[in-house]
């Protein structure tokens, strides 16, 4: 039981969302947001339905890996955006103190997963181009989904810890989190406890999981960057650079907010929602934008799919 004070039982917080927005200017975020989380489901589903409908992409790992990345965007967004989208035609409506921490552990769960496949891609693509003649062998299709599943596995898991001992912790009767979602930082701030070890701990197993990921794919696109400059200056040296440049950009988009809002955590208020609305909302809708444009693969699965091109 989470007492406030040791008297108040909390069952419910009220996430604030975007307070200083008047009625007309939430309507209008709300509509954008509506049409981009739609276009998030869709863009990332069609992409999931390609690898499932050609056979020749489920067989390929680089395949697998976005197909699974698409759904992982598609769960990922749905976590938060429902009900945000809900708060803001509905302000001041609030949310049990169960369905606060099963957003919040679901957010860092799917969060997680996301990192790590990220890493995955930039290996599978380290091995395709630094080791294209062991790269069948290195990386079958049965070792690719293992190495998805105990993607999903290992942060599913991981993430159970932090998320129990935060929920153990007395919140005061000021229930009222400046955010739009149930994130550590507004629900350590309305803790009355004295001491917030739970939230170091949390923010020490999310850092861990961020750093060593985003510096596993920073040693393997720079020695894919070293392999490539190898090349002799044609149509290789191209389309090396080309399969690795949309991996590139999710990663720097991803990383970058996350970051800037979780290991720096200068941004507050308005500014840290901003940033937290960008990596919940604007990468997911980016992903099959960017991975559709720059694959001529997926873009003929795509149109075989859709259209029934052969």
């Amino acid at each position: 039981m989470n007492l406030a004070n040791g008297s108040t039982l909390v069952t419910q917080f009220l996430l604030l969302g975007f307070p200083s927005l008047g009625r007309q200017s939430r309507e209008l975020l709300c509509a954008l947001l509506s049409l981009a989380y739609a276009a998030t489901v869709v863009g990332n589903f069609c992409i999931v339905w390609a690898v499932l409908r050609d056979p020749r992409l489920q067989r390929l790992p680089m395949y697998i890996l976005l197909g699974n990345f698409s759904w992982l965007e598609i769960c990922y967004v749905t976590v938060t955006a429902p009900r945000m989208l809900y708060d803001l035609l509905h302000p001041g409506l609030r949310i049990s103190f169960h369905a606060c921490f099963l957003q919040f552990y679901f957010f860092f769960a799917t969060g997680g997963t996301e990192c790590l496949l990220l890493a995955a891609m930039a290996l599978d693509r380290y091995l395709a181009i630094c080791h294209p003649l062991r790269y069948p062998v290195l990386m079958s299709p049965r070792r690719c989904w293992t190495m998805v599943a105990s993607c999903w596995l290992y942060s599913f898991l991981w993430y159970i810890a932090p998320i129990v001992l935060i929920s153990q912790l007395s919140f005061c009767s000021t229930y009222t989190l400046d955010h739009f979602l149930c994130d550590p930082g507004p629900l350590l701030a309305v803790s009355c406890s004295p001491d917030h070890w739970a939230g170091q701990i949390c923010s020490s197993m999310t850092s861990f999981t961020l750093f060593t990921t985003f510096l596993f794919i920073l040693a393997s696109y720079g020695l894919i960057l070293t392999a490539v400059l190898r090349l002799p200056a044609g149509a290789g040296r191209h389309k090396a650079f080309s399969t690795c440049t949309s991996h590139l950009v999710i990663v720097s988009l991803f990383y970058g907010s996350v970051i800037v809002n979780y290991a720096i955590p200068m941004a507050s208020g308005g500014s840290g929602k901003v940033v937290t609305l960008f990596y919940t909302v604007a990468t997911p809708l980016l992903n099959p934008l960017i991975y559709s444009l720059r694959n001529k693969e997926m873009k003929k699965a795509l149109r075989r799919t859709l259209l029934g091109e052969r």
